[in-house]
């Protein structure tokens, strides 16, 4: 993979992982964040879309590799729902 199919595909995780930080309603961080968060999103929607049996619609294909773009999505919106969950802080009453 070339320099540039590498950018694009820092891009396109990065756009994942906004997306499902935007869908939840709660931000990790910042750009470099957010290409973390769509990387694990990608790793976690795929095995999630493997274990149910569901088809992988929207991959993009960069150079031979290949990156689901709407598993990484829904697999970083529930990453971050997670983790807004388990770091959000409490209201004391």
């Amino acid at each position: 993979m070339s320099v540039l199919g590498f950018l694009v595909l820092l891009v396109i995780a990065a756009i994942a992982g906004s997306l499902g930080q935007a869908i939840v309603g709660y931000s990790l961080g910042g750009c470099l964040t957010s290409i973390v968060v769509g990387f694990i999103g990608a790793f976690v929607g795929r095995w999630i879309a493997g274990q149910f049996g569901l088809p992988e619609p929207l991959m993009i294909s960069i150079q031979g590799e290949s990156f689901p773009l709407l598993w990484s999505v829904l697999g970083s919106a529930l990453f971050t729902a997670v983790i807004a969950f388990l770091f959000r802080r409490r209201r004391v009453i």
